[in-house]
């Protein structure tokens, strides 16, 4: 009896710690006030904001379980493949860029595409459906009052740092005077057209007189580009970037549309707060 009585307290006590630490509860699935505070830290929001973000991933998670949608491992691994070639880096090249830069190890990739893949799914099954191609009036309309965001430089002259001792570049960023024979130094003016789109973000974000941060090389290598000017063309006409415009307008009508579904679904949806992060 003793014993019974000792399980059941420990229980009640796991069962308290575990409800102290939840926020929310979306059909069945928790949400931590640990949960909370670092959407706060990533997506630099309020609590409340944070809790919106976190309630309308559970919703989707839970519609794409309903809607029996899923993404396999080939889709996943076809995905990371052409990230990687457009990028001109093997597979592996690409894992330990990423991992460089953001800290995320392979496992961490697959998943973070695998989510990509099944947001994209049910964005499709969702939306598409309910969505019209922009006509040429909607495009020639928001070209003339959005044409600054669609300038791009036209290309980067820069000064490109090539090793295989990842460490010597590492110096060399930090001291610009270094000479090294492990280091090979080229300078060309690089078209952004002709840039895979990480590639030209990398540079584009990247200040004058700066250098961009180490990345692996499509040879086995490092590589690190010094920004000696960004040049841009005077204007894009509505022709070159009719694409992208049309595809910028289409993501605008998806959010939409995303949006007002995932908001009704929250009226109906079984919700409870149970306590929010001060």
């Amino acid at each position: 009896m003793y014993k019974i009585f000792l399980s059941l307290v420990c229980v009640a006590s796991l069962s308290a710690e575990i409800v102290g630490g939840i926020a929310i509860v979306v059909k069945g699935e928790a949400i931590s006030m640990l949960d909370i505070k670092k959407e706060m830290q990533t997506s630099k929001v309020d609590a409340k904001m944070a809790s919106d973000i976190l309630i309308r991933k559970k919703l989707e998670l839970a519609e794409t379980k309903e809607r029996n949608i899923d993404v396999s491992s080939e889709e996943v691994y076809e995905d990371i493949k052409k990230t990687a070639a457009r990028n001109k880096l093997s597979i592996n090249e690409f894992y330990e860029a990423v991992r460089n830069s953001n800290g995320l190890s392979s496992a961490d990739i697959k998943e973070s595409v695998k989510q990509k893949l099944l947001s994209q799914k049910l964005y499709a099954a969702i939306a598409y459906a309910q969505m019209a191609q922009p006509s040429d009036s909607e495009i020639q309309e928001y070209y003339k009052l959005h044409k600054d965001s669609f300038v791009h430089p036209s290309s980067f002259l820069v000064v490109i740092y090539e090793s295989k001792n990842r460490a010597k570049l590492e110096e060399m960023r930090n001291n610009p005077m270094l000479s090294s024979l492990e280091i090979q130094r080229s300078e060309q003016d690089l078209p952004y057209s002709k840039l895979a789109p990480e590639l030209a973000s990398l540079l584009e974000n990247t200040p004058k007189n700066q250098f961009t941060q180490v990345v692996p090389d499509a040879k086995d290598g490092f590589i690190s580009f010094y920004i000696k000017e960004t040049k841009y063309a005077k204007e894009s006409s509505l022709e070159n970037i009719k694409d992208e415009i049309a595809n910028h307008l289409m993501s605008q009508k998806r959010e939409q549309v995303l949006s007002d579904y995932f908001a009704r679904l929250r009226i109906s949806a079984d919700i409870k707060t149970i306590r929010m992060p001060k």
